[in-house]
């Protein structure tokens, strides 16, 4: 049995230097940091600086991958690399993290998928959300039937305030051919799969946004949709860059009562008895059933990357379930690929969405792009920024 995991690491920007840095100083434990790729020089002379000599220095994947001094990768590029590379990394017979979100569009993300699913290699994506114990009491209530069938969702993500100054520090940002999209790509992947971890996915999609609404961008600022699920159940996600101050609130009803959870706190309002068997039993006239506000306890760390990260490791060497299933990725993208959609044809989408469609909407939006993606350069040298 392995007892080290080797990693490396494609794309140095701000996500990818903390992963290199949690590594290197021994946080994760069976994992050791052995090699480094990014095709800016700039980035490559930072891990000259900060990790040290022992770590090996590579401008391409190829190289990397041809040096065999890895077990694992752990890709921290912008968006639309994620699925090449992950392809890449499993044809290498490596094991595999990436950063989220899955990729740009769910065809290229089945792609990957279809590859992982002919490898034994150990996929996971970086959902560190995941980890934190208010969203795993949560979805521990409703997998338990403490909520019942569930009848409604509203998430109200409005935190992620943006000035100008942030979208114009990289060309690539907020651009179609950049980033692939706005708020829903850059900092609601977590918050879409959680949606979707909870509530499971919806039959059919419509979606309002504002593109460059309240700022000077290509893409989508602005965000507000409505889903529809096959048991009757519907669901409300608004989201914006723009807001300020913002607000984080996530509330689902469901046939045994209702919960919030906003600022680190879950309060559940408990029905005595079910909303329908108080329907059907009920003859006073007005009348609701007896309902309990319980604040739950929430137990445990929420260790965030390096919970992600040390489950992958854990999986590798031990066969730990993973807490993120790389294939998962492919879900919350769904509900941003349909959004879009949605939005692009002024219409309702069914899901699984028409992937063809959506592929030939995206590639107007990019070919009108003010970045160019072509420059082999620019696919590397900032990654996984929020």
């Amino acid at each position: 049995m392995v007892e080290v995991v080797k990693i490396g690491i494609i794309g140095v920007g701000n996500m990818g230097r903390k992963h290199a840095l949690n590594i290197k100083e021994g946080k994760v434990l069976g994992a050791r940091l052995t090699a480094i790729c990014d095709w800016d020089p700039e980035q490559l002379q930072w891990a000259r600086d900060n990790i040290g000599a022992d770590v090996q220095l590579f401008s391409s994947a190829e190289e990397m991958f041809d040096a065999c001094v890895i077990d694992a990768v752990l890709i921290a590029t912008p968006h639309y690399d994620h699925p090449s590379l992950a392809i890449q990394a499993f044809k290498e017979g490596l094991h595999v993290l990436i950063e989220k979100p899955a990729g740009v569009y769910t065809k290229q993300v089945r792609e990957m998928n279809a590859v992982a699913a002919k490898t034994n290699r150990v996929f996971g994506i970086m959902y560190n959300q995941r980890t934190n114990p208010v969203y795993r009491k949560l979805k521990d209530l409703i997998d338990g039937g403490e909520l019942g069938e569930l009848r409604r969702s509203n998430w109200i993500i409005t935190s992620w305030y943006r000035p100008q100054s942030y979208y114009d520090s990289g060309g690539w940002r907020a651009t179609w051919g950049g980033e692939g999209g706005g708020v829903l790509l850059n900092q609601d992947p977590h918050q879409l799969d959680l949606w979707q971890w909870f509530c499971g996915m919806p039959k059919r999609v419509r979606a309002f946004m504002g593109f460059g609404k309240m700022h000077n961008i290509e893409v989508e600022d602005d965000v507000t949709a409505y889903v529809e699920y096959e048991n009757g159940a519907t669901g409300v996600f608004v989201t914006s860059t723009s807001d300020t101050p913002g607000t984080n609130r996530l509330e689902i009803t469901g046939d045994r009562g209702k919960i919030v959870v906003e600022e680190d706190r879950l309060d559940f309002w408990r029905l005595r008895i079910p909303e329908r068997q108080f329907n059907q039993e009920f003859t006073g006239g007005f009348g609701e059933p007896e309902c309990w506000k319980c604040q739950v306890p929430i137990i445990g760390e929420n260790t965030q990357h390096l919970g992600i990260l040390q489950n992958w490791i854990d999986a590798i060497l031990k066969e730990t379930p993973l807490i993120a299933p790389g294939e998962e990725g492919i879900l919350g993208l769904a509900l941003s690929n349909a959004m879009h959609l949605s939005a692009w044809t002024d219409d309702w989408v069914e899901l699984p969405i028409n992937e063809d469609l959506f592929y030939e909407k995206l590639q107007e939006k990019i070919k009108s792009s003010t970045f160019k993606k072509t420059v082999k350069k620019a696919t590397l040298d900032v990654s996984g920024t929020h």
